[in-house]
């Protein structure tokens, strides 16, 4: 009988932190998590029992928040923090970003075949290109044309690809006796040269147990699904409703057709950030306590609250903590400049004040459930079975017992719907996505 389709969990690991810049501040957390590895082990083993099949690390480089009263929004450096859960960790996935505008292919293919050998198996690429002009300016360079940006993406993966395929698969041969540890025959240069890039190779690393890192993508636009459709088997995505996933979803799993693979080999993980709680009211308690530790905040997201939905909201002219007047509610509206905003007029139509209703992260930048385990459960099952993506990339708003309270209580709830796995399927990151195995530079 074949078997019952199920999600796939990704933990986006943060900056050690949580989702949310104020979570450093929360009783319990570990002010100097950012620096603390220890944390970051952690949290991936506890998605580890929960079955995750992965955690995830998105990265700018480049500093892009005010450090005052804020957090850093990555890790220090997203491939030594996979190092450190690496060593630690047996099944889970540890996938990264790493930048194909700012980095040479060799670097790339080099960091990432290790992290795969030594992890047995277990690591994927997020492949991106950089448009901060912070992060060009760190590189002293100015921000690439999209085109540029996207020609020197795709020279850098067909060549990372080639460089991690530099070694036939029998290459190694350790022959003691013989006192051959490699047939050279069998590791060749790999010579390619691009207009941006060029590479001689080949790389001193031989394959791992998937053979390769598994290439995951992140960007949107026509230009990021063609190069999603060509190289990736994950994407991580950041749609706000059903219908605009779903749409993502096909146009991704079509251009994967277009160049000749077959459509369930690429996989789409949706954005999603949670509260949770014994209660809904708690849960929404515990994202008011984070609201509160940036009050200087609060007047330019009513603002913004009010552009979302056609009105002019201002703490100085209204009561946040109450609901808005049917007067002025009747002329809202929900602006099709902001995908959110229509989530945004449901819950001021249900009669919640303004401060419950940024609490329940209408203006964050993925959809936010503020609830019980059931709840949160509940959300995941109805994208998932909408065919919305094929799993979620999960951010707990707090990382200090988010991450627990998902494994312990949301988990289990999805397990006996028959929604999510309750062991892993094999041993490295591609058997437990599904997705084939590959070795070399795909023709």
């Amino acid at each position: 009988m074949k078997k019952k389709k199920e999600m796939q969990l990704a933990l986006q690991m943060v900056s050690g932190y949580g989702a949310e810049f104020s979570a450093w501040r929360m009783p319990g957390t570990d002010p100097e998590a950012y620096t603390n590895m220890d944390s970051y082990v952690e949290r991936a083993k506890l998605a580890e029992k929960g079955k995750f099949q992965m955690i995830f690390i998105a990265d700018t480089p480049a500093l892009t928040v005010d450090l005052g009263p804020q957090t850093p929004s990555f890790p220090m450096d997203p491939m030594l923090a996979l190092m450190a859960v690496a060593r630690e960790t047996k099944h889970i996935g540890l996938v990264a970003t790493l930048s194909t505008t700012f980095n040479y292919p060799y670097n790339i293919a080099r960091q990432f075949k290790a992290l795969d050998v030594i992890s047995r198996g277990r690591v994927g690429w997020n492949a991106v290109t950089t448009s901060e002009p912070l992060a060009s300016a760190n590189f002293g360079e100015q921000v690439a044309s999209r085109k540029e940006r996207y020609d020197k993406a795709h020279e850098s993966i067909q060549i990372v690809q080639s460089l991690w395929g530099s070694w036939e698969t029998d290459a190694w041969t350790l022959d003691v006796k013989g006192g051959k540890f490699a047939d050279m025959d069998k590791i060749q240069p790999i010579n390619l040269e691009g207009q941006y890039y060029a590479s001689r190779g080949p790389l001193p690393i031989p394959p791992s147990e998937q053979g390769q890192p598994v290439i995951f993508q992140a960007g949107g636009g026509e230009e990021g699904l063609e190069m999603a459709g060509r190289y990736a088997s994950g994407v991580y995505a950041n749609p706000y409703d059903i219908e605009s996933a779903r749409e993502h979803r096909q146009a991704l799993r079509l251009s994967a057709a277009r160049y000749g693979r077959n459509p369930d080999d690429i996989k789409m993980y949706t954005g999603f950030m949670f509260s949770l709680g014994s209660t809904e009211e708690e849960a929404l308690e515990r994202r008011r306590q984070l609201m509160s530790f940036n009050p200087e905040e609060i007047p330019s997201r009513v603002r913004y609250l009010g552009f979302m939905v056609g009105l002019p909201l201002s703490v100085n002219a209204l009561d946040i903590d109450q609901p808005l007047a049917p007067d002025l509610l009747k002329n809202a509206y929900a602006n099709p400049r902001d995908p959110r905003s229509s989530i945004a007029l449901k819950l001021l139509k249900l009669g919640l004040s303004i401060r419950d209703v940024l609490a329940h992260g209408v203006i964050n930048y993925h959809p936010v459930v503020a609830g019980t385990p059931v709840q949160v459960a509940d959300f995941l099952e109805e994208w998932f079975l909408a065919e919305a993506c094929d799993g979620f990339s999960v951010v707990p708003d707090i990382a200090y017992d988010g991450v627990a309270d998902f494994v312990e209580q949301v988990v289990p709830i999805l397990q006996d719907r028959g929604l999510f796995h309750r062991e892993y399927e094999g041993k490295t990151l591609r058997e437990n996505m599904g997705v084939p195995y590959q070795y070399g530079r795909l023709k």
